[in-house]
């Protein structure tokens, strides 16, 4: 994984185009643009069917059409690619990683520290919404690549509703199942298939438009507003469904630390969005030729599956089975940015440890999480069953989307204002236009909350819960340790002083702050009455960085002859690996000998109390939380062989 595009390590051309750039775009292709590539499926036909209630006009198909690619080269060029792609956190995209660095840039802003928390509470949010945006793109994605079959002449009588569904359950059952294999055998195929993809698209367009090269007038603004100044309430409708357009953006910079900031942009500019535009312009056409016939056989104009119908009979059954393969990579880019969300989540503290486990030895972003994908699958089966058409599920999509954007919008100026150090009044003319724009699309699909869009929020709002009694939880916690502690210098005194029976081997004790004595020491010499020949006292921290070079991973700091405090820092896009660094040392001479080193962990066993700390109901989630959480042991990769466990009750 490519971390930091200016730096040496950083693939030529991660930040300039260059030869080295063209494998780079391929790749980011196949990734990036998977999500926003799959929107013609289903929004040109959700956005017309919001306008075509009472009956349908030619200027209305003009306006969806020009709101359409106006949405397109706002938010997804101008946003995503030209702007938040340069607001990354050393190479690193996505709402975590804008977190991230807001929080430092605030930190070491003059008075600003507290604010951090303004930024911490924003990314919350954003991920929480981000659960939202990966269950439904899979589920409508290829649901509505499937429902393809459906235009199919005599497919139709084999393939009803309950057979289209099922074969999508089958089919997403079956991605699911191999994550747990990894994808990296696979994955170089994802580019040439997407690349093929966005030509079939850009094709099927130039086949339409070429009977109606008037359609480009669209590309003027004003019938997209028009359309909205004479459609009143109807017409935020209309623009709730037009955002279907842009869904998939949050990915253009969320993968970012793969591929680098040239090859997102010019797979934007010279592939993903010329295919995308041309394909609405030939749906638009088409439409237009649609209502024509109507209009003139006496007959009421049907809104339909326009891009499938737009294809020749002849190319519908490869149509179809194109269009799926996109939908399953698109699906896949989803899931793997769940992995890394919640890898990152872990990481800043917003969610309990999960048990990660690396899928590829050559990719270091190749994880997989058992407990987030079997969720990912129930809540995606729910909701397949549940809808059962993509027009239903439409109705749910936009709302996650929309909230991710406002708060990245947020926290782009945060990191404009404070990070890139601009006048307050240049950063607002900045952010203001965009996050004007987020929220007026979020204010048209909260609209279509009673039609779906409480899905994602309460998706969104659970999430939000456990994190934030995760967070609360913590924090109570955290007091009682501090209360409980006693200055690790001070006790090295009293021990040089009087000194207990000594036991050979190195000692390794972990703990949250390196200068107060571990639990786990303070039990050991109070029940074993021993301390061993070398201790070391190792704390893990998480940087608002995405890695850490390893010869910055470990500070060392000799205490006196019984005690050295370590610390060892981490990225948040980094799995910890504490026998591996303390082997390492940061230095010369390795820190332990394996063979003769114990580890000790402290911990303690929760106790619900309706009178102290947390409401008793979000005591019982936290300590659900807990027990769930993945073993330490797991997640800083020691033998479990060597580990022992101390601790003692802790009301929460």
């Amino acid at each position: 994984m490519i971390h930091d595009p200016s730096s040496p390590h950083a693939p030529p051309g991660a930040t300039r185009l260059s030869w080295a750039t063209v494998p780079l775009t391929l790749g980011a292709i196949g990734v990036v643009f998977g999500d926003i590539g799959t929107s013609p499926l289903y929004a040109f036909r959700e956005a017309l069917q919001q306008s075509a209630e009472d009956g349908i006009d030619a200027s209305e198909i003009l306006g969806v059409l020009s709101l359409a690619l106006w949405a397109l080269i706002l938010v997804v060029g101008l946003k995503y690619v030209i702007f938040l792609t340069r607001a990354d956190n050393q190479g690193e995209g996505g709402v975590l990683a804008l977190t991230a660095l807001a929080r430092r840039s605030l930190r070491e802003a003059k008075g600003a520290g507290a604010r951090a928390t303004v930024a911490l509470v924003l990314g919350a949010m954003g991920a929480s919404l981000f659960y939202g945006d990966a269950i439904l793109t899979p589920a409508l994605s290829v649901l509505s690549a499937i429902e393809g079959l459906k235009t199919i002449p005599g497919a139709a009588s084999v393939f009803d509703e309950s057979g289209i569904i099922a074969l999508t359950i089958a089919i997403l059952v079956g991605l699911f199942v191999i994550q747990s294999r990894g994808t990296a055998s696979v994955s170089k195929l994802f580019g040439p298939i997407c690349v093929a993809w966005f030509l079939a698209m850009g094709a099927l367009g130039i086949y339409h438009i070429v009977g109606e090269p008037a359609i480009f007038r669209v590309f003027f603004p004003g019938y997209g507003i028009n359309f909205l100044i004479t459609h009143g309430i109807t017409g935020l409708f209309v623009l709730g469904a037009v955002f279907l357009t842009v869904t998939g953006a949050e990915a253009l910079t969320a993968d970012m630390g793969h591929f680098g900031r040239a090859p997102i942009q010019l797979g934007w500019f010279a592939l993903a969005f010329p295919a995308l535009a041309l394909n609405y312009l030939g749906q638009g056409a088409f439409a237009l030729a649609a209502l024509e016939a109507a209009t003139a056989a006496g007959k009421p104009f049907a809104n339909q599956d326009w891009f499938f119908l737009m294809a020749p009979e002849t190319v519908r059954i490869p149509l179809v089975i194109l269009a799926t393969m996109a939908t399953i990579i698109a699906s896949q880019a989803v899931i793997t940015g769940a992995y890394s969300l919640t890898q990152q989540a872990i990481q800043l503290g917003l969610l309990p440890r999960l048990r990660i486990r690396q899928t590829s030895a050559a990719h270091l972003g190749q994880i997989y999480l058992p407990s987030i994908n079997w969720l990912l699958l129930i809540g995606i089966i729910v909701l397949v069953a549940q809808f059962r058409t993509s027009t239903a599920m439409a109705a749910a999509y936009g709302i996650a989307v929309t909230g991710t954007m406002v708060v990245t919008s947020c926290l782009a100026y945060i990191v404009v204002r404070h990070h890139w150090h601009w006048r307050r009044a240049t950063a607002v003319m900045l952010i203001a236009p965009f996050l004007a724009l987020d929220l007026i699309f979020f204010g048209a699909n909260i609209l279509r909350v009673i039609e779906g869009g409480w899905v994602p929020l309460v998706i969104a709002a659970a999430i939000g819960l456990m994190i934030v009694t995760w967070m609360r939880g913590k924090k109570i916690t955290g007091a009682f340790e501090g209360r409980q502690a006693i200055p690790l210098a001070d006790l090295a005194a009293a021990l040089a002083e009087r000194p207990p029976e000594r036991v050979e081997g190195t000692a390794v004790f972990l703990t949250a702050n390196p200068d107060n004595t571990p639990g786990a020491l303070l039990h050991n010499l109070k029940h074993n009455k021993v301390l061993h020949a070398r201790n070391l006292i190792v704390s893990v921290r998480t940087a608002d960085r995405p890695t850490i070079p390893p010869e910055e991973r470990a500070r060392v700091e000799e205490i006196d002859g019984n005690f050295t405090k370590i610390v060892l820092k981490y990225g948040f896009m980094e799995s910890p690996d504490v026998p591996a660094d303390l082997m390492r040392g940061g230095g010369a001479e390795a820190l332990i000998d394996p063979a003769r080193t114990s580890y000790f962990i402290g911990r303690n066993t929760l106790k619900a109390s309706a009178d102290e700390g947390m409401p008793l109901w979000q005591d019982r989630i936290f300590m659900f939380l807990q027990r769930n959480a993945s073993d330490p042991t797991d997640f800083l990769r020691i033998p479990p062989g060597k580990v022992l466990e101390l601790g003692e009750q802790v009301t929460v």
